[in-house]
């Protein structure tokens, strides 16, 4: 059996998946033998975690160092949980070093970089893993297998609406995030998983983009316009909070990482929603048109009082149809992690609040709708993390609905996005060939 040596690039919260997985599940195919981070409360965060499970110390290292770090600590993989419009660097610089990447989405954020990936990949042969978790989210599984078997016959448009609330969409506009050179918006940094769904479950490749939206809920203007008056800059202040404030102390893992480690690089993570300097939006909709013909109609607001997405894939024969709940309402003093809260998911789930949970149906021409099961499990996206993490650390088996994702796919999602940025500027149609990024003809179906 193979065993690894791995680094993590970026300590942030993100990186507690990868850590928890090698320290507890996958001791045997792993060890993390160095944490790259600028910022040492964060690397300090995980080096205990780390220790306190009996582990050997990983070093740590400066993202300055980062060959050095390949080359000294023989790593065979890293782990890249950095800012999204540090990716492309990370990973060529890695691969350039000798080692193989696993990176989260999105890839990255623009065309050109999105290239110097693809150049890298040619030029030293490394393997690039993207960790899509959404497609293995047992119902969007089964999505893909009632398109794939053909009960809807040949696809010829979806409706995809994806809602986040005002606990997790919120999040999105007090962090690095709210800052488009950073995330390249929502549209490259969330919405990559979704048109990866669509990518995935219809098997084909976008061709052509456009896309309307604006900030008009978040952000100065929006909150001035709205007469919300003063605010405060940040969220961690003594006094009185209103439910858009994060105060980073109410909540340890978030104190740990961020309230207490801002002395070291200034970076504040609880920034004020509705202040200034946001350049991503908050309501998007996009018409896209894929290269097997079908269309895709996709909406995102970030200010929903509930979280959840529907999508309805019409095709030749009938139609499927996909309702998820992932939280029902959002209550005043839930905080930022509510799941971890008992009296919370309580009065979630009480007959006054939107229940929560999932329903697929399908329904064919001239039949009646029938409801295809979907079985999940414990754990995060319902059992998908495990089957993900399982895919990273022991390698993928032969999965007949082809979850396992590479760049290639990485590059088909933040194709949507990357032409809709540009589709939102222009105010015009784009062709995704029109970018200058890598041919997209091969994604695996």
């Amino acid at each position: 059996m193979t065993h690894r040596r791995y680094a993590v690039v970026g300590s942030g919260h993100r990186a507690r998946m990868y850590v928890d997985a090698i320290t507890e599940t996958y001791p045997e195919q792993a060890a993390l033998v160095a944490i790259c981070e600028p910022n040492p409360v964060r690397a300090g965060y995980y080096v205990e975690r780390v220790t306190s499970r009996g582990f050997a110390e990983p070093s740590v290292w400066h993202p300055e160092a980062l060959e050095e770090m390949i080359r000294a600590e023989r790593i065979d993989r890293v782990l890249i949980c950095a800012p999204d419009d540090q990716h492309a660097a990370l990973i060529v610089r890695a691969m350039d070093a000798g080692a193989d990447v696993v990176v989260e989405k999105p890839l990255t954020i623009d065309a050109a970089s999105a290239t110097a990936i693809a150049d890298a990949v040619e030029r030293t042969g490394r393997d690039l893993v993207l960790t899509f978790n959404y497609r293995y989210s047992p119902r969007n599984s089964a999505l893909r297998r009632v398109i794939q078997d053909g009960l809807i016959g040949d696809v010829l448009s979806i409706d995809f609406s994806w809602v986040l609330d005002t606990n997790h969409g919120a999040d999105y506009f007090r962090r690095w995030h709210r800052e488009k050179t950073h995330s390249g918006g929502l549209l490259v940094h969330k919405a990559s998983h979704h048109f990866d769904l669509v990518n995935w479950w219809i098997r084909s490749t976008p061709r052509r983009v456009f896309a309307s939206g604006g900030l008009r809920f978040y952000g100065a203007e929006s909150a001035a316009a709205r007469g919300l008056g003063a605010r405060p800059e940040r969220g961690t202040h003594d006094g009185a909070h209103d439910p858009f404030e994060l105060d980073l102390r109410d909540d340890p893992r978030l104190d740990a990482l961020y309230y207490s480690a801002e002395q070291h690089d200034g970076y504040r993570r609880d920034r004020d929603v509705f202040g200034p300097g946001i350049t991503i939006e908050d309501n998007l909709a996009l018409i896209v048109d894929y290269t097997s013909g079908a269309t895709l109609s996709y909406s995102l607001n970030a200010h929903s009082p509930w979280e959840g997405y529907r999508v309805a894939v019409n095709g030749t024969l009938g139609r499927a149809e996909l309702d998820v709940v992932e939280r029902g309402a959002v209550l005043a003093g839930d905080g930022l992690h509510p799941a971890l809260d008992p009296s919370a998911t309580e009065a979630r789930t009480s007959e006054h609040v939107r229940p929560e949970g999932e329903r697929l149906l399908v329904q064919r021409h001239w039949e009646a709708a029938i409801e295809v099961p979907v079985d999940g499990a414990a754990g995060g996206h319902g059992g998908g993390d495990a089957l993900l993490l399982s895919d990273v650390f022991v390698g993928p088996g032969d999965d007949p609905l082809a979850r396992p994702a590479g760049w290639r796919d990485g590059v088909a999602s933040i194709a949507v996005g990357i032409a809709g940025n540009r589709s939102l500027a222009t105010g015009l149609p784009v062709e995704v060939a029109e970018l200058g990024i890598p041919s997209l003809e091969h994604v695996r179906a």
